[in-house]
């Protein structure tokens, strides 16, 4: 991107945009909800729809001015319906929220009463803050009872299902930010369907591998779907919700006005460019390797005794448990991030530590994917993990050698 005024007007600003540029260049980064936007997506964020003010939905805004606004809203709307294969005529889509958290919080105040109980994974077991957590505002507002997984790390669903049964949720959340296996909608659907509930699906991680057509969707089961868009997605920091389109109107107003001003309509043009990209045969490809990716880097890890949770993956991610190495998640994250590698800690099932320091990190492919590296450079990374984590290898000599790793697979080239 041409960057002259900031080179030029702003040189200390400037200065930290090239330094965030050349760290993220040089390093491998696996961090499972990251991803490197198209020079396309990156310019629309910076396009003059930046300046423009829309509160309301296309065709019924509050401020005038609008007719090329609401075209690219509603064209964001139409592209997304060809990426996940769905039609008007079911489903209702609203790109106007600012983030993922925003986007769940406008599903609850549609669809909830301040106390009713809502049944979604817990945080520890792979869940995300917004499915109540305590250290979330979602439960202070909800009653929130959780299910997790079982001993081999996988969901539980007669524990999903004896939940219900006793808790009669009103909402039931399917969906994860560390779950390492395929989710099964239709369990959920049928769990759901039982006790009369709502099925919410939380489809930020994995919105990218079902448009890839390599995780099943969850668009047959689902009564409301949220999702980011800047994670295997590839788009701008932001959020979609598809609702039945008799749910649309109260999703609607929940997130303009119920929590939103205006809406970022140069994130939306993003969205749009998103979308496009998506549709296109190349990005198949691209979800097919993220899978194959972590597949190989989970295995190639496994092989050299780190303990993987669910002894494999199934998406696009993995979790390892560390405590065989004797580290903490946020030790051997310092260590990685001086060789160049870039992870998360991340609690793994049942741990003990506490979420600052937890057992284990989370590792993802998205990224590393976009750059085009595949099984043979996973299987490498996997070996420089080894070096800094378990042979102690100088960081320096690591990083030298991720260093070149990287220059092979400049970002979006």
């Amino acid at each position: 991107m041409n960057y002259k005024s900031l080179k030029k007007n702003h040189r200390d600003l400037y200065r930290l945009l090239e330094s965030e540029r050349k760290r993220q260049d040089e390093v491998a980064n696996l961090i499972a909800s990251e991803n490197y936007a198209s020079p396309a997506v990156l310019e629309a964020l910076g396009t003059i729809f930046t300046d423009k003010y829309a509160e309301g939905k296309s065709q019924q805004r509050y401020y005038f001015g609008n007719q090329y606004i609401d075209s690219v809203e509603t064209l964001a709307q139409k592209l997304l319906f060809r990426v996940f294969q769905i039609t008007a005529r079911k489903w209702s889509i609203n790109v106007q929220p600012y983030s993922g958290s925003i986007a769940n919080l406008a599903v609850y105040v549609a669809l909830l009463k301040p106390g009713d109980t809502v049944l979604a994974m817990s945080l520890e077991h792979g869940g995300h803050l917004t499915h109540g957590h305590k250290a979330s505002f979602t439960s202070s507002l909800y009653n929130f009872v959780h299910y997790g997984v079982n001993a081999k790390g996988v969901i539980d669903y007669d524990q999903v299902a004896a939940l219900a049964k006793k808790n009669k949720p009103k909402l039931i959340i399917c969906g994860a930010s560390a779950y390492p296996r395929t989710i099964d909608f239709k369990k959920f659907r049928q769990i759901a369907d039982a006790c009369g509930a709502y099925l919410m699906a939380d489809i930020s991680h994995i919105a990218g591998l079902i448009a890839g057509g390599v995780h099943p969707s969850p668009f047959p089961q689902a009564d409301v779907i949220t999702t980011t868009t800047h994670k295997t997605l590839r788009g701008p920091r932001a959020a979609v919700i598809f609702s039945k389109r008799e749910l649309s109107e109260a999703i609607d107003k929940a997130v303009f006005p119920g929590l939103q001003g205006g809406p970022h309509e140069n994130t939306i043009f993003a969205i749009a460019v998103m979308a496009q990209e998506a549709i296109r045969p190349a990005f198949k490809k691209y979800a097919q390797q993220i899978v194959k990716n972590a597949a190989t880097l989970s295995q190639s890890l496994s092989k050299f005794g780190f303990d993987i949770v669910t002894g494999a993956t199934s998406n696009h991610l993995l979790l390892v448990d560390l405590g065989n190495l004797g580290l903490s998640g946020k030790e051997a994250g310092l260590l990685l991030e001086k060789a160049g590698i870039i992870v998360n800690k991340n609690m793994i099932p049942g741990d003990k530590r506490k979420p600052w320091d937890p057992s284990g990190i989370r590792l993802g492919t998205p990224a590393l994917t976009t750059r085009g590296m595949t099984e043979k450079e996973m299987a490498l990374i996997a070996f420089y993990i080894k070096m800094t984590l378990i042979d102690r290898v100088s960081a320096a000599a690591v990083r030298k050698s991720v260093r070149n790793l990287t220059k092979k697979f400049p970002i979006w080239q």
